[in-house]
C-alpha cells in the first residue's frame, strides 16, 4: 500500500515539493510562499514514478472501483493518466487547456461516449481553479465526473470550498500536514517551521509566518 509518508518522503528526496520557509517563492499572483512544487520531476525518476502510479492506481480503485475511463489535466496530469490507465486497462484521454483553433476543435481529446463513468487524474491542486474547468467541460460533453484524484494537495481552503461546489471531490495521495511532519522528521526544516507553514496554507495572503 502506498501511504501519505512514502509518498512525502519521495516527494522530497527528488526536491519535486521543495520547501524554503526561510527564503520564500513568489508566486504569480505575488504571494510568498514557503513551498514550490513540481510533480513532473517524478515522471523522470523510475522508483518514485513506480510509487506515484501505483497510488493513482490504489485509489482510483479503491474510491471508484465502477470507473470507465480517465482523463488527465493539460498538460501535467497527461502522463500519470495514461500510466495509471495502463495499469488498471482502462481507456485513457485528456483535456486541453483551450480548445484547438484548428482541426476539429477539440478541447477532450480520446473516445468518450456520453454517461461514461471518469475519474479526473491531476498532479497538484491548490486553489483548484484548474482541476474544476476539467470538470465541468467532462460533464457538458457528458461525462459522469465521479471524482478527483491527484498526487498532491495544499489543502487551502478556497481549493477545497471549490471542489465542494463543483459537487465533486478530491483523494490526494500526499498534502501538506502529511508533507510538513515527514519534512521535519527527516531534517528539511527545523521543528518550527511545520506549524508555521500550515499557518501559511491555510491564510496565504497573512505573511505574519514570514516572521
Amino acid at each position: 500500500m502506498i501511504t501519505k509518508e512514502i509518498i512525502a518522503k519521495d516527494l522530497l528526496s527528488i526536491g519535486a515539493v521543495f520547501l524554503r520557509p526561510e527564503e520564500p517563492f513568489t508566486w504569480a499572483s505575488g504571494i510568498k510562499s514557503p513551498i514550490y512544487c513540481d510533480n513532473r520531476l517524478t515522471l523522470s525518476a523510475p522508483a518514485v514514478r513506480e510509487h506515484v502510479e501505483a497510488g493513482l492506481a490504489e485509489t482510483v480503485k479503491k474510491y471508484y472501483p465502477q470507473c470507465e475511463m480517465l482523463m488527465g489535466t493539460s498538460t501535467a496530469g497527461i502522463a500519470h493518466a495514461a500510466i495509471t490507465a495502463t495499469i488498471l486497462g482502462l481507456p485513457m484521454g485528456y483535456v486541453r487547456g483551450e480548445a484547438k483553433t484548428h482541426g476539429r476543435n477539440n478541447k477532450i481529446e480520446g473516445r468518450m461516449e456520453p454517461g461514461t463513468k471518469v475519474v479526473v487524474i491531476e498532479d497538484l491542486i491548490s486553489t483548484g481553479g484548474s482541476s474544476i474547468e476539467v470538470v465541468e467541460a467532462l460533464r457538458e460533453a457528458g461525462a459522469e465526473v465521479l471524482g478527483i484524484v491527484s498526487i498532491f494537495t495544499y489543502g487551502m481552503k478556497k481549493g477545497l470550498e471549490r471542489i465542494a461546489a463543483a459537487q465533486t471531490e478530491n483523494h490526494s495521495l500526499c498534502d501538506l500536514d502529511a508533507l510538513v511532519e515527514v519534512a521535519a522528521k527527516e531534517g528539511y526544516i527545523s521543528a518550527e517551521w511545520p506549524e508555521r507553514i500550515l499557518a501559511f496554507r491555510n491564510n496565504p495572503s497573512d505573511e505574519s509566518w514570514i516572521r
